[in-house]
């Protein structure tokens, strides 16, 4: 499976959607679009990775990444993981937990959840 990535803007919001598996060969393309997005002036940024199948410690090293230069512009990035009862579970939840890093992470369970799209 490859790897896929789309942008959308929802207020402030870069809403950067994956899906596929992020790995030592597609994983430089999801940092890619999170510099990207800094780089056009988005200082908040939603990684919808809840169609993400495989993550090895090549992706989570990019999401470490992201959140870094997030920290670093005084920017937000916020993650979107299935909830544990999902279909298929959440393979990136369930690695990012194994690390022990998954406390590093605001997560929330849907776009408009991160975005304070489902406050309005």
């Amino acid at each position: 499976m490859t790897l896929k990535v789309t942008e959308a803007v929802q207020g402030e919001w870069a809403v950067l959607r994956v899906s596929g598996e992020m790995d030592l060969v597609t994983s430089p393309a999801v940092r890619q679009r999170v510099h990207d997005a800094v780089a056009d002036g988005r200082h908040a940024v939603v990684m919808d990775l809840s169609e993400v199948r495989f993550c090895d410690s090549s992706g989570v090293g990019v999401l470490i990444a992201a959140r870094r230069l997030m920290r670093s512009c005084s920017g937000e990035l916020r993650l979107i993981l299935p909830t544990e009862g999902a279909p298929d579970g959440s393979h990136v939840n369930r690695v990012l937990a194994a690390l022990g890093v998954r406390r590093l992470f605001e997560v929330y369970p849907d776009v408009p959840a991160a975005t304070g799209a489902a406050a309005a």
